[in-house]
């Protein structure tokens, strides 16, 4: 996932943002100080080395962050003022990295906004960002990709029946986000346009009536229960 803050130089950033506190020595506080280190005399420098190498290796929100500096004993003061001056320079950006989260998720795994919504929050977006980054989607979008999802898995079902492929299918719809509705129906539809497909006449109706509506010791969800039978 590509965002304005894993675009820049971070090296650069980091030393135009150093702050030239003097350590017991009276020089400016070393950039070879460890993750571990939280101890030295510049609590800022070490909490900025942290927060840029967090930085290098993938985007991250501010909460993000300040879990990891406090994890590393960080004090919150200096672990606050050196997240306010990332803020100020773009070096973390909440609002672009939700909405380059929600581009990549859903278009590379085909999650729902409801899943894009839990996963920001996870990562301590802030209510309002997490809205306009996932509003991005629209009801076309999800359409559209839960569709894609279930015409994939329906290709690995053949031999199980209408009832039992239409229960699988809304309970992977709902795991990656969907609404119960939307997942219902489209599972309906798709094992429906399946059995008309291969059918030689009947074999739909005969499948469901054979059905026992259950797979050896699983238990269905709340949203596979509601799918009911495709007949």
């Amino acid at each position: 996932m590509d965002t304005p803050a894993r675009s820049r130089d971070l090296s650069a950033a980091g030393a135009a943002l150093a702050t030239p506190h003097a350590d017991k020595s009276g020089q400016a506080g070393s950039d070879t100080d460890t993750d571990n280190t939280v101890g030295s005399a510049d609590p800022e420098s070490t909490a900025r080395l942290i927060a840029l190498r967090l930085l290098e290796s993938q985007p991250r929100t501010r909460a993000e962050l300040e879990r990891a500096l406090a994890r590393r004993g960080v004090r919150p003061d200096a672990a606050t003022a050196v997240l306010d001056r990332f803020v100020d320079v773009g070096l973390i950006d909440d609002e672009a990295f939700a909405q380059a989260w929600v581009t990549s998720r859903h278009a590379g795994k085909g999650l729902g906004r409801r899943a894009l919504t839990v996963e920001l929050q996870r990562r301590g977006v802030a209510a309002e960002a997490i809205g306009a980054a996932v509003s991005a989607v629209s009801a076309d979008d999800e359409e559209i990709a839960a569709r894609a999802l279930v015409s994939r898995r329906l290709r690995t079902m053949a031999g199980l029946p209408a009832q039992t492929r239409v229960r699988r299918l809304v309970g992977m719809l709902a795991r990656k986000g969907f609404s119960q509705a939307l997942a219902v129906r489209i599972a309906r539809e798709a094992v429906a346009a399946s059995a008309a497909e291969t059918s030689t006449g009947g074999d739909s109706d005969d499948r469901c009536a054979e059905s026992d509506g259950t797979y050896g010791e699983r238990t269905e969800t709340p949203a596979e229960r509601a799918a009911g039978a495709p007949c």
